[in-house]
C-alpha cells in the first residue's frame, strides 16, 4: 500500500525526522561521556530505539507502510552501578537532566503532528512512536530517581 501525504504532513514529517536523528547522536554521544555503565547501556538502548523511529517517519516520507515491530535489544544483563558514585557523578545527572528535557520536548512535538495527520496509518505509527518516547522519560526519570538525581518532594 502507497501512503500518500498532503504537504503539511511531510513537512511535519521532516520536521520529526530531524528531531529523532538529533536525539539518535545525543543519546549516542552521551553513552560515550557517561561514567556509569548502565547510564552507558541504557543510552545505547535508546539510541537505538530513536534509530527505529527515524526509520519509521524515514519509510513513511518514502510512502511505504511503517514497520512498527521493535528491533530485537542486545541482551546483556545491565551492569550493576554505585549509586553512591553515580549519585555524586555531576556530569551523569546533566547528561541525563538534558535527555529527559529531550524527551519531554519531543514527546510533546508528536502531539501536534499526530493531531495534523488525515492519514490513520500515520497517525497510529506516530503515536506508537511517542507512547515509546515517554517509556524514554520514564526511563531516565526512573533512573535519576533511583541514584538520587531528580527527588520527588
Amino acid at each position: 500500500m502507497q501512503i500518500q501525504l498532503s504537504q503539511k504532513e511531510r513537512m511535519l514529517l521532516e520536521d520529526q525526522k530531524n528531531q529523532e536523528e538529533t536525539c539518535v547522536k545525543k543519546y549516542q554521544n552521551y553513552a560515550n561521556q557517561a561514567q556509569d555503565p548502565q547510564l552507558k547501556q541504557l543510552f545505547n538502548k535508546i539510541a537505538a530505539e530513536e534509530q527505529h523511529h527515524y526509520d519509521i517517519i524515514n519509510q513513511i516520507l518514502n510512502g511505504k507502510q511503517p514497520d512498527l515491530s521493535h528491533p530485537q535489544p542486545n541482551q546483556q544483563p545491565m551492569p550493576q552501578a554505585n549509586a553512591q558514585n553515580a549519585m555524586n557523578n555531576q556530569t551523569d545527572k546533566v547528561l541525563c537532566s538534558d535527555l529527559l528535557s529531550t524527551e519531554k520536548y519531543v514527546s510533546g512535538t508528536y502531539d501536534t503532528v499526530i493531531f495534523e495527520c488525515v492519514n490513520p496509518t500515520i497517525r497510529q505509527a506516530l503515536q506508537h512512536i511517542q507512547q515509546d518516547e515517554q517509556q524514554h522519560g520514564k526511563e531516565l526519570f526512573d533512573y535519576m530517581n533511583s541514584h538520587g538525581m531528580y527527588n520527588v518532594k
